[in-house]
């Protein structure tokens, strides 16, 4: 299995992203770390992941406490090290409402949120796989052509995307002597995300799908396995970069 033997933090872990990374990431053979901030969403993707034969713990950490995610990051390295971590924390985004019309504290939070999960996270991380030569940071960013998005009013939203692609690269830079690599993807967004009776769910759906090239958005399996292949020696060449898995939503 391409993750065997492998020790994986996933911040986040109890939403369907987080949840789709960490059973596949199980399915490959790491042994995932569950952190977030609510024990029962947690424990919700942990259990099928133990029945199913796979490893799995959970903790509550908000990863936007500094001390809470190193004293869990370094929990999780004292049980044979850190090889993967991924953060998909919900950037708390305030969308519907045009920037010009929106507080500076609005438009603020999702990129303030973004920007110290991602870097917390990443550096408590770094700071074990800089001792054992090797690692692998994944992230969510992601650039591109935002223009198809001129009638909906999304905030700070992509702003706090461009923001985590800037720290990949920096973070790719520094760390790629230590054998670590920081890879970031880019979905474009997962309809499978959207709840049922959501009101405009069809709407936002159809924004997902109708820029694509194939007729179709990712699915969280597609994420999934995507995750493991970047995290594993398959992608060992890819760092400093972003995997597109928009479908053809975004052409680089």
């Amino acid at each position: 299995m391409q993750l065997s033997g492998k020790n994986a933090i996933i911040y986040g872990g109890g939403g369907q992203i987080g949840g789709a990374i960490a059973r596949a990431f199980a399915h490959a053979g790491a042994k995932v770390f569950l952190a977030g901030r609510t024990r029962e969403t947690l424990d919700r993707v942990a259990g099928p992941i133990r029945d199913a034969g796979g490893m799995a713990e959970t903790a509550v950490v908000d990863a936007l406490d500094e001390r809470a995610v190193d004293a869990h990051a370094d929990a999780v390295a004292a049980q044979g090290g850190i090889h993967i971590s991924l953060s998909v924390i919900n950037d708390q985004d305030v969308q519907g409402t045009p920037m010009v019309e929106m507080s500076l504290e609005d438009y603020l939070r999702p990129v303030v949120t973004a920007v110290t999960s991602k870097f917390l996270t990443a550096r408590a991380a770094a700071r074990h796989m800089i001792k054992q030569r090797g690692g692998v940071i994944l992230m969510f960013g992601g650039s591109g052509d935002w223009s198809g998005l001129r009638d909906y009013r999304i905030g700070g939203f992509l702003t706090a995307l461009e923001a985590v692609e800037s720290m990949r690269r920096q973070l790719a830079t520094e760390l790629g002597p230590h054998g670590i690599r920081v890879v970031s993807l880019r979905t474009g967004g997962v309809p499978e995300t959207l709840p049922a009776g959501m009101p405009g769910r069809d709407e936002i759906e159809r924004m997902l799908v109708d820029p694509t090239l194939t007729g179709r958005a990712a699915t969280l399996e597609d994420v999934g396995n995507v995750a493991v292949f970047a995290a594993s020696d398959l992608g060992r060449t890819l760092t400093g970069t972003s995997i597109n898995i928009t479908c053809g939503a975004h052409v680089d």
